[in-house]
């Protein structure tokens, strides 16, 4: 690996030394067809990745098997979601690293072919493809290819059907009728972190098959760095400042994060304050609070309140595309299996009280029915079921701990809260502005489950006048 790494060095590089990182070097030496067919490469903005994807190409490219004829062929798909990107940013790191007078560049195709002679006497021939593949519709750009490898560039913006489809056209080139196949191929990606519910996540965190592999780089503030000396002076202290911590942890420490367009309706939830990593024990004394949204988009937020005034939203239920009998039916197995001797008090919109005009039957009787016994909270009233919530977040309870936190099995909660229960931006030239009402979207449904479970645990007194208090500043005890 070293020897092809120096004649990348000696023949394709005018003036520039490639030295790998410490992840690069393993992502490299992980080029094997059976243990590394499909490997993936992810860290913080800045940390090089791109420019390793470029060089693991033509390491690829000079360890193929010469034919007769002494010629290394090889043909290689680069991939990003846009055409805009995959020229601004893409296109333009390979021709930093790899010289255009090394080839010829068809602007009108995206294409680059490469010819040139080895000190062993043969010759690399290859051809990179550049193509923008953003939408499932795009695959069918893929049918025809037959290549040696592909590289994704910022997979996180690439559905799973076009990666699931380039793998099938791998290792299709050079064509046995050349007396030679591809001695290395497969599937080499990079990115910086994606949500823990995209598909990078499942593949790599949780199934991992054998021919995967995954490589992480350091924080950009850690004790060793990747990449640091080619940044600018200060790059990552002065890239955090102004930003808040779920921005910090996905582009400087480049850990798996939720980011959301939008102004958040929780400003207030602060994720490194408000989300605990221990799930609590639920004693069989505890009484469960439950919250409901009806519509064909139902959720159910399940709560405790501990001894010292603390709201734990513990757990969820959210669901796509389904009725209120097959969610009731759902929502009382799981009520029955975790808490069958719990006491319960279920709330939700009084909204779903109302008969319909068909059959005059409301989602209260349809869950009763089912043999969940929920009632209305006394008001649906927008501002008031914010508000409740928001005072939560903005107490401590009696132990100086945070008065509203989430849970770990409270996934889609956490991330409606981090931003993705939000109020759409307005395209407006020169300014910030947004809608005034909360955007209806896959983290509206369990955020209002959350209001109306708090509206009917705690009431609203608190916000309307009945009892009020002066919130207290977490900075003004240390929790920051």
């Amino acid at each position: 690996m070293t020897h092809a790494r120096k004649r990348v060095i000696m023949i394709y590089m005018v003036d520039m030394v490639y030295i790998p990182s410490p992840s690069g070097l393993k992502f490299h030496k992980a080029m094997d067809v059976d243990t590394g067919f499909v490997r993936g490469l992810m860290g913080p903005i800045g940390s090089g990745k791109s420019v390793t994807c470029v060089l693991d190409l033509m390491m690829i490219a000079m360890a193929q098997e010469p034919d007769v004829a002494g010629i290394r062929r090889t043909k290689f798909a680069i991939i990003r979601n846009t055409y805009r990107e995959l020229l601004d940013t893409t296109v333009e790191t390979f021709f930093t690293w790899i010289s255009k007078d090394a080839g010829h560049w068809s602007a009108m195709n995206m294409s680059f072919k490469l010819n040139q002679s080895l000190e062993d006497g043969t010759t690399v021939e290859t051809e990179f493809l550049f193509r923008a593949l953003d939408k499932p519709a795009d695959v069918k750009k893929l049918l025809s290819l037959e290549i040696t490898a592909a590289w994704i560039n910022e997979a996180r913006e690439i559905g799973k059907v076009v990666v699931d489809m380039v793998q099938g056209r791998v290792g299709r080139f050079p064509p046995k009728v050349f007396g030679v196949e591809a001695t290395f191929f497969g599937l080499i990606m990079d990115t910086n972190p994606p949500d823990t519910d995209h598909w990078w996540y499942t593949l790599f965190e949780e199934r991992l098959p054998d021919n995967h592999k995954l490589f992480k780089q350091p924080s950009g503030t850690s004790e060793s760095p990747e990449n640091i000396e080619n940044l600018p002076r200060n790059y990552y202290k002065n890239i955090e400042a102004g930003k808040d911590q779920e921005w910090i942890n996905v582009y400087v420490h480049g850990l798996y994060g939720f980011l959301a367009d939008g102004k958040p309706v929780y400003p207030e939830y602060k994720d490194d304050v408000h989300h605990i990593d221990t799930q609590p024990d639920i004693e069989p004394t505890d009484t469960i609070y439950i919250g409901i949204d009806f519509g064909l988009t139902p959720a159910a937020s399940f709560g405790r309140i501990t001894a010292s005034g603390q709201f734990q939203v513990f757990d969820e239920l959210v669901t796509f595309d389904m009725g209120a009998v097959n969610f009731g039916r759902i929502l009382k197995q799981k009520i029955s299996h975790d808490f069958p001797n719990n006491p319960l008090e279920i709330y939700g919109d009084p909204a779903g009280d109302f008969r319909a005009q068909t059959d005059e039957v409301t989602p209260f009787m349809i869950l009763n029915e089912q043999g969940v016994f929920a009632v209305p909270t006394y008001t649906n009233d927008p501002i008031i079921r914010r508000e409740v919530v928001a005072d939560y977040l903005q107490r401590l309870d009696f132990n100086a701990q945070p008065a509203f936190v989430v849970c770990p099995k409270a996934k889609f909660t956490r991330k409606a809260f981090s931003g993705g229960y939000c109020y759409k931006r307005l395209q407006v030239t020169g300014e910030q502005r947004f809608v005034d009402k909360p955007d209806k979207n896959k983290f509206s449904h369990i955020s209002d489950a959350v209001q109306y479970m708090f509206l009917g645990a705690v009431g609203g007194d608190r916000v309307t006048g009945t009892f009020s208090a002066e919130p207290i500043e977490y900075s003004d005890i240390g929790i920051v």
